[in-house]
């Protein structure tokens, strides 16, 4: 569909919508899939904003505003994101203040202003704060083959079978393109720590999940980290976005099973790299996008900074990820395939720019004009595949584990 047909209210576009658009296309006439060739970047950008009526917020992030753009004592912009409470207890370790009122955006805003962009940013980052500075570069490439394995021969007609262990937007995002392309696809959900989507937004949950089979472990009980990587070993494609710290509690190395596995695509989703100091730095999608400079071009291209569309590193990261599974899996060859999502979101720029450098612009100068309106409204897609009840397929995948 073009953007006109899929678009009810087409000012302002949302900045990559484009780009997004492209990457679609290719992956529809890739694997001729119908369900692909029906995506536009303008929905799958779009559509968690439209269903949930968001309104452009300038330098407060889109929704619940979790996100925010604060200027520091050096005339730098610093992107802080307090969504989760433990975030917010560790304010005081940041600021160097014990005193500060963690619950004060005032407050918050007052101290970031006494100090310089790169000092927040270095100690946010080694606290383990979702952080971003403006004028920061992303360290590591978009997408990086971290280690590579034996090469598998599949029968033509083999469906693959997609092992889910990601949660929010941008790993599910990846699962449902995949399950578009027609591969069998398996969410995997922790007892203890649930997808929160599943109930903060249930519509965008149910859109990126419909088609996926659910199943439910404890991943403290060593037989279901057993299971698990039983079920690894026999998977196609894994996709996953922990830290490194994550895998290693649930006994999983990742490395290791892609150079035993034939075939194996593992697909590691991160804030900002999958390897060195990155690989433990925490990112959401509008920091990440911070980090990849999309508010610098808008302020290049405006004078005036703010975030771009609605926590635009996930799905940006999404459709990158879908296409980088169906690459390697083509190829047969085992492999495992970091994704930085602030370096997927400078490198969309690049080739946006690239592109239509001009379009670009007027997007751009187009989205920050528009700041106080409601989001772009996309047509809400209708659910094409069931949305499994958590733990509903854990027997069919787990026979051998009783139910959780």
């Amino acid at each position: 569909m073009s953007i006109d047909t899929q678009v009810e209210a087409a000012v302002p576009a949302i900045p990559l919508a484009r780009w997004s658009s492209r990457q679609l296309a290719a992956l529809a006439r890739r694997t001729g899939s119908a369900g692909l060739a029906a995506l536009d970047g303008p929905t799958l950008l779009g559509e968690r904003g439209s269903n949930g009526d968001y309104v452009i917020n300038g330098r407060v992030s889109a929704g619940l505003g979790g996100s925010r753009l604060l200027p520091t004592r050096d005339d730098r912009w610093f992107a802080l994101t307090l969504i989760r409470e433990m975030d917010r207890e560790l304010l005081p370790a940041l600021f160097s203040d014990p005193d500060l009122d963690i619950h004060d955006a005032k407050a918050i805003a007052e101290a970031v202003l006494q100090h310089d962009a790169g000092e927040l940013l270095e100690r946010g980052r080694a606290l383990g704060l979702p952080v971003a500075s403006v004028d920061e570069t992303p360290q590591v490439p978009a997408i990086e083959i971290m280690a590579q394995g034996p090469h598998r021969s599949r029968q033509f007609d083999h469906r693959p079978l997609v092992v889910d262990l990601s949660a929010i937007w941008a790993g599910p995002l990846i699962g449902h393109l995949l399950w578009q392309a027609g591969m069998e696809v398996v969410k995997v959900e922790s007892l203890t720590r649930p997808d929160l989507i599943r109930h903060d937004d249930p519509a965008t949950f149910d859109l990126i999940n419909q088609g996926k089979a659910n199943a439910l472990l404890d991943f403290g009980d060593q037989a279901h980290k057993r299971e698990l990587t039983a079920l690894i070993r026999r998977a196609d494609v894994v996709i996953e976005s922990s830290r490194p710290r994550a895998l290693r509690h649930l006994g999983i190395d990742a490395d290791a099973l892609v150079r035993e596995v034939p075939g194996l695509v593992w697909i590691s989703v991160t804030g900002h790299g999958a390897t060195g100091d990155a690989a433990n730095w925490v990112g959401i999608g509008n920091d990440c996008a911070v980090a990849g400079g999309i508010a610098r071009a808008l302020a290049d291209a405006t004078g005036q900074v703010g975030f771009v569309g609605d926590a635009i590193a996930d799905p940006l990261t999404g459709i990158t990820g879908a296409r980088e599974a169906i690459r390697a899996y083509e190829s047969g060859t085992a492999q495992r395939i970091g994704l930085s999502m602030s370096a997927i979101v400078a490198m969309a720029l690049a080739e946006e720019r690239a592109f239509d450098a001009l379009l670009l612009e007027r997007e751009l100068r187009d989205w920050s004009a528009a700041t106080g309106k409601p989001f772009p409204r996309v047509r809400r897609r209708p659910l094409e595949g069931e949305v499994a009840p958590r733990g509903a397929d854990t027997l069919r995948y787990f026979p051998a584990l009783a139910p959780c």
